[in-house]
């Protein structure tokens, strides 16, 4: 297998669209991804996996936030608001650690991921559950795309 530049870019692009999606910026890693698939210029399972691996490390900073920043919960940076924590808590609280596998619902599952920082759900439990969910929304996408 030769470098390709452009192909390096395109996945290295793609990793931090998903990071960031899943953290402070509301991305568009969705777009990207199936822009991608529709491209060509990625094989679908490398693109699963650099998206899923991305959007999965950025829901862990999320858990970082509310494990050992949530003090700093007011400040304009954070990356969950106040009234967003409060629902992901309620929602946290009734249905436990499963509920991770939603961590990529917009906006909520932001809420949801740093709540179980704040819960001190261990990582080991944190990181599988979350990669599935994510996992399942970016292959979800890909039969969407592959349809049309």
């Amino acid at each position: 297998m030769t470098w390709d530049p452009g192909l390096a870019s395109a996945l290295l692009g793609m990793f931090w669209a998903a990071f960031l999606s899943a953290t402070v910026l509301p991305g568009a890693s969705e777009v990207l991804f199936a822009g991608l698939l529709v491209s060509g210029a990625v094989e679908l399972p490398t693109l699963l996996a650099v998206a899923t691996t991305g959007n999965t490390l950025g829901s862990v900073a999320n858990w970082y936030c509310g494990r050992f920043l949530l003090h700093l919960s007011g400040r304009r940076w954070f990356p969950v608001s106040a009234k967003q924590l409060d629902r992901a808590g309620r929602a946290f609280a009734r249905f436990g650690t499963p509920s991770l596998l939603f961590a990529w619902v917009p906006v909520v599952g932001d809420a949801i991921t740093v709540v179980a920082g704040m819960s001190r759900v261990d990582l080991r439990v944190f990181v599988p559950l979350v990669a599935v969910g994510k996992l399942a929304r970016y292959l979800a996408i890909a039969i969407a795309v592959s349809r049309t």
